[in-house]
């Protein structure tokens, strides 16, 4: 990306942060909403900023980084452009965990039974990927494996789900699978944060691998590329920042699709220059989305995660249906 690529989405991602502060039911005017940041002016509105709207922002970033930088690894690692940070289980796993947390009643017990439930959902479902593939998995066999655990994992969300024992725990389930970033406290941030930049930092440590094996596994491989270590490093980048994304924010589809493959082309086809900027256009979408579903009139606040699937699908198959007609 050229230095004005980087200042238009640094600028576009500043400005989002800060129409999340600004947008919500109550009204704030803008010159006061630095000074209730730095817990100056009206409480009410220094509760409002700080305690509602800040905490939401963070996580918007948190979870659309997370899975924008997977997505771009992932399709890195496949050479698909149609991965994401689904396809390996990671997600499907977390929010099993999330859901098993509602059931057994472990959510209403405490704050932090629900996200932690969901990461170590989220770190159980990689293991058992690992295992799965093996130590020498190439690009299918890790789709495949992928597939059967996330496969598991729905099957039993939706077992859990179907003997949910009254219909409030059902409610909650569901929303909670819509994903969404509403009534999130920095306790949740503090929670999701270092998972988040462990899987990130993971991540970006892979670009040379990437870079390589764009070339093939073979070629990567002359080029000194330990093609297992690297696998490994993204599989566990990947439910790293993706567990904690998860348990922050519910279930949020497609961006991990969709960014990196908006941004390829200013990356001129190199993975490791799509990381970085993947990882911030991910934070841009999701921070905007979440923005969109408070503006938008309803009965009730949008899901975060209707709105990217609403976006994420149509984008799919317009993608399909071009992969398929350049190989036709």
């Amino acid at each position: 990306m050229t230095g004005r690529w980087w200042a238009a989405l640094s600028a576009a991602l500043l400005l989002a942060a800060f129409l999340s502060l600004l947008v919500g039911s109550a009204n704030i005017p803008v010159g006061d909403v630095i000074g209730c940041l730095a817990g100056q002016g009206d409480p009410k509105a220094v509760t409002v900023i700080r305690e509602i709207r800040l905490p939401r922002m963070l996580l918007g970033l948190l979870v659309g980084g997370a899975l924008g930088i997977s997505g771009a690894a992932l399709q890195g690692l496949l050479r698909n452009p149609l991965a994401e940070p689904g396809l390996v289980g990671t997600s499907a796993s977390a929010g099993l965990g999330s859901v098993v947390a509602i059931y057994f009643g472990w959510a209403a017990a405490h704050p932090l039974a629900l996200p932690l439930a969901a990461i170590g959902t989220g770190a159980v479902g990689t293991v058992l990927l690992l295992l799965a593939a093996g130590r020498q998995a190439g690009p299918m066999t890790l789709i495949l494996a992928g597939v059967a655990i996330s496969s598991l994992a729905v099957a039993l969300t939706s077992l859990a789900m179907n003997l949910s024992p009254n219909p409030y725990a059902l409610t909650e389930m569901v929303l909670w699978l819509m994903g969404s970033l509403k009534d999130r406290s920095m306790q949740d941030v503090v929670l999701a944060a270092p998972f988040v930049a462990l899987g990130g930092v993971l991540l970006s440590l892979t670009g040379r691998g990437l870079d390589a094996l764009s070339l093939g596994e073979e070629a990567a491989a002359s080029l000194g590329v330990d093609l297992s270590r690297l696998r490994h490093m993204i599989v566990i980048g990947c439910a790293l920042a993706v567990g904690g994304a998860v348990a922050a924010a519910g279930a949020v589809g497609f961006v991990g699709l969709v960014v990196p493959h908006l941004l390829r082309p200013l990356a001129r086809q190199r993975p490791s220059l799509l990381l970085l900027p993947s990882a911030m256009g991910g934070a841009l979408l999701i921070t905007l989305a979440d923005v969109t579903a408070r503006v938008v009139p309803s009965s009730s606040e949008m899901m975060l995660g209707v709105l990217t699937s609403i976006v994420g699908a149509p984008f799919f198959l317009t993608l399909l249906l071009k992969m398929r007609r350049s190989h036709a």
